[in-house]
């Protein structure tokens, strides 16, 4: 766990952190390299991925990364897609709602006015917007391995500091989510997300394809539902999602958070 950690940490804040450093004035950039930094193309979020698969050839060879792909598997209960394609839309738009009830304007709904931004949105985010790029490691490599010594919640709250704290550098770059969101309310959603991951891979037969739909259906809501341009959205989106949690621990357990068959 140390080595893909430090591996992951490595590979992406080795791209983040001279844009970090550049963003704040610290650091000057040649045009070239500023450039390619602050592109689309910037590797830095598949820093987990090429740790999974590095250790996992490292450590087991070609069985091992089989193994790894094996588990972007459909070999799960299709009530499972409910959830994972519903459930962030359905916090976001509560979340909205109840913030305009509570006296904010509502915003405008450009995005979802147009399916083909939608429907682009949504493969782009799969691809490039996290998704792809990090749960072959944070589910499919360490998931896997902290559930091994710690319950399923433990494994979960370990796993959502590590997470938050690998999007450090974020914070100090212009334009991200992460920097127009107050650190503790960011490290408060990405623990209680990683939870809700766990309750998503554990429950769908360890399908590293369902938590990457799941994490998807997560960005492109906060993408096309404006929930966290409203004053109050992303503190009710705050609540929301830390109820859900501890409605989700007590039905079904902080030992494997799966309903036993």
């Amino acid at each position: 766990m140390a080595a893909f950690f430090t591996f992951a940490f490595g590979f992406t804040w080795l791209f983040w952190l001279p844009q970090a450093l550049a963003s704040t004035g610290l650091l000057t950039l040649p045009a070239p390299l500023s450039d390619f930094l602050f592109s689309p193309f910037n590797p830095a979020a598949f820093g987990p991925l090429v740790a999974a698969f590095s250790l996992s050839y490292i450590n087991h060879g070609t069985a091992g990364v089989k193994n790894l792909i094996k588990k972007l598997n459909t070999g799960f209960g299709k009530r499972w897609l409910a959830p994972v394609f519903l459930l962030h839309p359905a916090m976001a738009s509560t979340a909205l709602l109840l913030a305009v009830a509570s006296g904010d304007p509502l915003p405008s709904f450009e995005a979802l006015s147009n399916p083909v931004f939608v429907a682009v949105a949504f493969v782009y985010i799969f691809f490039l917007g996290g998704p792809f790029q990090e749960e072959w490691g944070w589910r499919g490599y360490a998931l896997e391995r902290l559930q091994r010594r710690w319950s399923a919640l433990v494994s979960s709250l370990l796993l959502g500091l590590v997470w938050g704290a690998w999007h450090a550098p974020l914070f100090l770059i212009p334009g991200t989510i992460q920097s127009q969101t107050p650190a503790w309310g960011f490290m408060i959603l990405i623990v209680a997300g990683s939870i809700l991951f766990t309750w998503v891979y554990n429950n769908t037969n360890n399908s590293i394809l369902a938590v990457m739909l799941f994490h998807t259906m997560n960005n492109i809501s906060l993408a096309v539902i404006p929930t966290l341009q409203a004053t109050l959205g992303g503190l009710y989106l705050l609540v929301i999602n830390v109820v859900l949690v501890f409605g989700v621990v007590l039905v079904y357990g902080p030992r494997t958070l799966r309903k036993e068959t």
